[in-house]
Protein backbone atom coordinates (compact mmCIF):
# COMPACT_ATOMS: atom_id res chain seq x y z
CA UNK A 1 0.00 0.00 0.00
CA UNK A 2 1.05 3.38 -1.24
CA UNK A 3 1.37 5.91 1.21
CA UNK A 4 0.63 9.51 -0.07
CA UNK A 5 3.67 11.28 1.69
CA UNK A 6 1.80 15.16 1.81
CA UNK A 7 -0.68 17.08 0.20
CA UNK A 8 0.02 20.18 -0.92
CA UNK A 9 -1.93 22.68 1.16
CA UNK A 10 -0.41 26.04 -0.70
CA UNK A 11 1.93 27.53 -2.29
CA UNK A 12 2.67 31.02 -2.50
CA UNK A 13 5.72 32.64 -4.19
CA UNK A 14 8.93 30.81 -3.03
CA UNK A 15 6.91 28.75 0.29
CA UNK A 16 5.31 25.94 0.29
CA UNK A 17 3.14 24.45 2.47
CA UNK A 18 2.22 20.41 3.04
CA UNK A 19 -0.68 18.85 5.19
CA UNK A 20 -0.16 15.53 6.79
CA UNK A 21 -2.34 13.19 8.29
CA UNK A 22 0.22 10.48 10.05
CA UNK A 23 3.58 9.82 11.95
CA UNK A 24 4.37 8.09 8.37
CA UNK A 25 3.09 11.15 5.83
CA UNK A 26 5.57 13.25 7.74
CA UNK A 27 8.37 10.55 8.07
CA UNK A 28 8.01 10.75 3.95
CA UNK A 29 7.86 14.47 3.36
CA UNK A 30 11.31 14.56 5.79
CA UNK A 31 12.94 12.10 3.70
CA UNK A 32 12.37 13.50 0.41
CA UNK A 33 13.57 17.07 2.05
CA UNK A 34 16.83 15.25 3.26
CA UNK A 35 17.36 13.09 -0.10
CA UNK A 36 16.68 17.02 -1.84
CA UNK A 37 19.50 18.03 0.53
CA UNK A 38 22.49 19.22 -0.74
CA UNK A 39 24.16 20.96 1.91
CA UNK A 40 24.57 23.82 3.97
CA UNK A 41 21.27 24.00 4.90
CA UNK A 42 20.00 25.03 8.47
CA UNK A 43 16.25 24.35 9.11
CA UNK A 44 14.42 25.55 11.80
CA UNK A 45 11.02 23.84 13.18
CA UNK A 46 8.46 25.62 14.81
CA UNK A 47 6.07 24.05 17.13
CA UNK A 48 4.38 22.53 20.33
CA UNK A 49 5.96 19.48 21.82
CA UNK A 50 4.07 16.12 19.75
CA UNK A 51 3.55 18.40 16.47
CA UNK A 52 5.92 15.63 14.88
CA UNK A 53 8.93 17.88 14.65
CA UNK A 54 11.59 14.84 15.56
CA UNK A 55 9.14 12.67 13.22
CA UNK A 56 9.92 14.80 10.18
CA UNK A 57 13.70 14.93 11.40
CA UNK A 58 13.99 10.87 11.13
CA UNK A 59 12.45 11.39 7.88
CA UNK A 60 15.46 14.17 6.92
CA UNK A 61 17.48 11.79 8.47
CA UNK A 62 16.44 8.65 6.62
CA UNK A 63 16.79 11.13 3.41
CA UNK A 64 20.46 11.71 4.31
CA UNK A 65 21.55 7.95 4.56
CA UNK A 66 21.54 7.84 8.76
CA UNK A 67 19.91 5.15 10.23
CA UNK A 68 16.44 6.32 11.80
CA UNK A 69 16.72 4.64 14.69
CA UNK A 70 19.40 6.70 16.12
CA UNK A 71 17.92 9.88 16.04
CA UNK A 72 15.97 10.64 19.14
CA UNK A 73 14.19 13.97 20.04
CA UNK A 74 17.13 15.92 21.72
CA UNK A 75 15.71 16.17 25.22
CA UNK A 76 18.83 15.72 27.17
CA UNK A 77 21.13 16.69 25.14
CA UNK A 78 21.15 19.94 23.35
CA UNK A 79 22.32 19.08 19.92
CA UNK A 80 22.76 15.49 18.50
CA UNK A 81 25.16 15.17 15.60
CA UNK A 82 24.55 12.52 13.29
CA UNK A 83 26.79 10.73 10.08
CA UNK A 84 25.16 10.52 6.97
CA UNK A 85 25.60 10.97 3.81
CA UNK A 86 25.86 14.42 4.67
CA UNK A 87 26.57 15.32 8.35
CA UNK A 88 23.07 16.26 10.45
CA UNK A 89 22.63 18.65 13.37
CA UNK A 90 19.45 18.17 15.44
CA UNK A 91 19.57 21.05 17.79
CA UNK A 92 16.88 21.53 20.58
CA UNK A 93 16.66 25.47 21.48
CA UNK A 94 12.82 25.88 22.68
CA UNK A 95 13.63 24.29 26.23
CA UNK A 96 16.07 26.80 26.87
CA UNK A 97 14.74 30.14 28.52
CA UNK A 98 17.61 32.54 28.29
CA UNK A 99 19.58 33.79 25.12
CA UNK A 100 23.03 33.46 26.92
CA UNK A 101 22.31 29.51 27.07
CA UNK A 102 22.16 29.83 23.07
CA UNK A 103 25.33 32.02 22.61
CA UNK A 104 27.19 29.62 24.47
CA UNK A 105 26.13 26.99 22.64
CA UNK A 106 28.33 27.75 19.41
CA UNK A 107 25.55 27.02 17.15
CA UNK A 108 27.01 29.10 14.43
CA UNK A 109 29.18 26.40 14.09
CA UNK A 110 26.82 23.99 13.11
CA UNK A 111 24.84 26.70 10.44
CA UNK A 112 27.80 27.68 8.66
CA UNK A 113 29.21 23.67 8.43
CA UNK A 114 28.59 21.92 5.21
CA UNK A 115 26.26 19.60 6.81
CA UNK A 116 22.16 20.04 7.64
CA UNK A 117 21.22 21.66 10.74
CA UNK A 118 17.69 21.25 12.16
CA UNK A 119 16.22 23.62 15.49
CA UNK A 120 13.68 22.75 17.06
CA UNK A 121 12.05 26.32 18.62
CA UNK A 122 9.13 26.06 20.43
CA UNK A 123 -3.35 16.74 16.54
CA UNK A 124 -2.94 14.14 14.20
CA UNK A 125 -2.76 17.61 11.45
CA UNK A 126 0.42 18.43 10.67
CA UNK A 127 1.19 21.43 8.30
CA UNK A 128 4.90 21.51 7.05
CA UNK A 129 5.76 24.96 5.40
CA UNK A 130 9.38 25.52 3.92
CA UNK A 131 10.44 29.39 3.02
CA UNK A 132 13.26 29.06 1.17
CA UNK A 133 15.87 32.35 2.05
CA UNK A 134 17.65 32.62 -0.98
CA UNK A 135 18.57 30.74 -4.33
CA UNK A 136 20.16 27.35 -2.87
CA UNK A 137 17.27 27.12 -0.46
CA UNK A 138 14.47 27.59 -3.04
CA UNK A 139 16.39 24.39 -5.06
CA UNK A 140 16.41 22.81 -2.18
CA UNK A 141 12.43 23.50 -1.43
CA UNK A 142 12.02 22.60 -5.34
CA UNK A 143 13.48 19.24 -5.63
CA UNK A 144 12.02 18.15 -2.35
CA UNK A 145 8.63 18.85 -4.13
CA UNK A 146 9.97 17.21 -7.10
CA UNK A 147 10.25 13.91 -4.37
CA UNK A 148 7.31 14.24 -3.19
CA UNK A 149 5.43 14.94 -6.56
CA UNK A 150 7.17 11.21 -7.87
CA UNK A 151 6.40 9.42 -4.77
CA UNK A 152 2.29 10.77 -4.76
CA UNK A 153 0.16 7.85 -5.76
CA UNK A 154 -1.68 10.45 -7.69
CA UNK A 155 0.79 12.42 -9.45
CA UNK A 156 0.26 15.45 -7.03
CA UNK A 157 1.93 16.45 -3.69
Amino acid sequence: MTTNPARLAEKVGPAVAWETTSAAETHALGKAVGEACAGHAVMALVGPRGAGKTCLVRGIAEGLGVPTDLVASPTFVLIHEYAGRLPLYHADLYRLEEQDAVNGLGLEEYTESPGVTVIDLGGDRRRVALHPRGARSAELVARATARLAKQSPTGRA
